[in-house]
C-alpha cells in the first residue's frame, strides 16, 4: 500500500470522520458496566438521545448497526402474517423491506420513483383501498435515503396519517439524517425511529439507536415476533437501574457522551444550519459543472449528502477509484440499480468550509483526470457560495 501523506479525506454518507474529542473519549480505560461510574453514564445518555430524537419517549441504544435497529423496530411491535407497507425510495428501504419479509411479515411494495420523496397522498391512496389498506399494521418508511440523497416529508406524512384516524404505526429510518437535519419524534407522530451512530452523530459504526412512543410500547405488549436479544422489555427494566441487559459497547458509549456534548455546544439548530450550507455549496458545485444531481426536486435534496449521475457511457466508480488513488479521498459508490451511474458525496458530520472545499477540489480534479464531460467552475461556485456565509 502507498503511503499517503496527510489525512485521509472520507467523504462517504457515512461512517464519517470521527472527531478528536470523540477518538480522546473512546481511548478512556474500559470501567465495570454495573458499577456506579456507569450508571451515572446510562441516564445521561438516555436523556441525551431523547434531546436529539426531540421526545419526551423510550429510547434504547443497543451495540449493533443500523440494520440491527430494523429488526428491532419490527420485532418489538408487530406478529406473525402482519401486513407492512413500504415504498422503493430506495436501496436502503428496500433492505428493510427483506428484513421484515424475512420475519414473515406480509410486505405490500408499492412503485415510487426513487428520484423524489415520497408524497402522504401516495401513503393515503394506499392506506384507502378498501379492506387491504384496513389491514396494514406498520407502514415503513426512510427519512433521507442515504442511497439517492433524497429526503421525505415525514412531518406532512405523519400529519397525513393522523388525520386520517388509520391506526398503521409509523416506522422511520433517520440513519442519515439524525444530528444532521430536523427531526421531530414526538411532533411529527412517529411511532419507532431508529438510527445509528456512524454518521450525524460521528461515532464509529456500532451503536444503533431507537426511539418508541408510547404507542409503539403498547403494540409491543402484544406483538409476537421471536425476539431476545432487541426485547425492549428487557432494556427498560436494566435501563431503569443504569445499566444494561448485556454487556454494553462501553467506549463507544462513551464517544456518544462526548458526541452529545459537543452536539449541544453547537447547538442544534447551528449544526442543521451547517449541513444545509454544504448541501447547498455542493449543489451548486455540481449545477456548476453541468453535472445532474439524482434528486429531481432541490427541495428534496439531501444535507447530508449528494448523488451525482455520470454520463452515459461513463463509470462512476471508475471516476472514484482514480480519486482515491491520486487524492486519498473516498466518495460513496452508487448501490444496488445506481451501481457504476452514479457516486455520492458526503457532506455530514464533523466537517467545515475548508474540508468541503478540499472535497469539492478533489472531485473537480478526478472529472479532469477521468475526462467525464463536464465544465469548470465547480469549486469557484461553491466557494462563492460559501462566501456568503462568512460574516468578517
Amino acid at each position: 500500500m502507498t503511503y499517503h501523506s496527510g489525512r485521509h479525506f472520507l467523504q462517504l454518507p457515512g461512517p464519517t470522520n470521527t472527531p478528536e474529542r470523540v477518538l480522546r473519549a473512546l481511548s478512556k480505560p474500559t470501567i465495570d458496566h454495573r458499577g456506579p461510574e456507569f450508571k451515572e453514564l446510562t441516564p445521561r445518555l438516555l436523556e441525551g438521545m431523547r434531546w436529539l430524537f426531540r421526545t419526551e419517549q423510550a429510547v434504547f441504544i443497543y451495540p449493533a448497526s443500523g440494520s440491527g435497529a430494523w429488526e428491532c423496530a419490527l420485532v418489538n411491535t408487530l406478529s406473525p402474517g402482519d401486513k407492512v407497507l413500504s415504498f422503493q425510495q430506495g436501496f436502503f428501504a428496500s433492505g428493510w423491506t427483506n428484513v421484515a419479509r424475512s420475519y414473515g411479515l406480509e410486505v405490500q411494495v408499492e412503485p415510487w420513483d426513487p428520484r423524489r420523496g415520497l408524497t402522504p397522498e401516495a401513503i393515503l391512496n394506499v392506506l384507502e383501498e378498501g379492506e387491504r389498506g384496513d389491514e396494514i399494521k406498520a407502514i415503513l418508511l426512510v427519512h433521507n435515503e442515504t442511497s439517492t440523497g433524497v429526503t421525505t416529508d415525514i412531518k406532512a406524512i405523519g400529519r397525513a396519517l393522523r388525520e386520517s384516524g388509520h391506526p398503521a404505526l409509523l416506522l422511520v429510518d433517520s440513519v442519515s439524517s439524525l444530528a444532521a437535519m430536523d427531526y421531530f419524534h414526538d411532533d411529527w407522530g412517529i411511532d419507532v425511529t431508529i438510527s445509528g451512530s456512524q454518521k450525524g452523530i460521528t461515532l464509529p459504526p456500532g451503536l444503533c439507536v431507537v426511539a418508541a412512543s408510547a404507542r409503539a410500547l403498547q403494540a409491543h405488549d402484544s406483538a409476537r415476533l421471536p425476539r431476545s436479544y432487541w426485547d425492549w422489555s428487557a432494556q427498560l427494566e436494566f435501563n431503569e437501574q443504569g445499566v444494561f441487559p448485556y454487556t454494553p459497547a462501553t467506549n463507544l458509549l462513551y464517544g456518544l457522551d462526548e458526541a452529545l456534548s459537543m452536539l449541544r455546544e453547537e447547538g442544534l439548530s447551528n449544526v442543521f444550519a451547517r449541513h444545509a450550507e454544504f448541501g447547498e455549496a455542493t449543489r451548486a458545485a455540481v449545477q456548476a459543472w453541468d453535472l445532474e444531481l439524482f434528486a429531481l426536486n432541490l427541495r428534496e435534496a439531501s444535507n447530508a449528502l449528494t448523488a451525482v449521475l455520470v454520463p452515459e457511457g461513463y463509470n462512476a466508480d471508475d471516476l472514484r477509484a482514480v480519486i482515491l488513488n491520486r487524492f486519498d479521498m473516498s466518495l460513496g459508490t452508487g448501490l444496488g440499480d445506481f451501481k457504476g451511474d452514479l457516486f455520492r458525496i458526503g457532506h455530514l458530520g464533523d466537517l467545515n468550509r475548508l474540508t468541503l472545499m478540499g472535497t469539492l477540489a478533489g472531485v473537480e480534479m478526478g472529472l479532469a483526470l477521468t475526462g467525464v464531460p463536464h465544465s469548470q467552475g465547480g469549486v469557484a461556485a461553491a466557494m462563492k457560495h460559501m462566501m456568503k456565509g462568512v460574516i468578517l
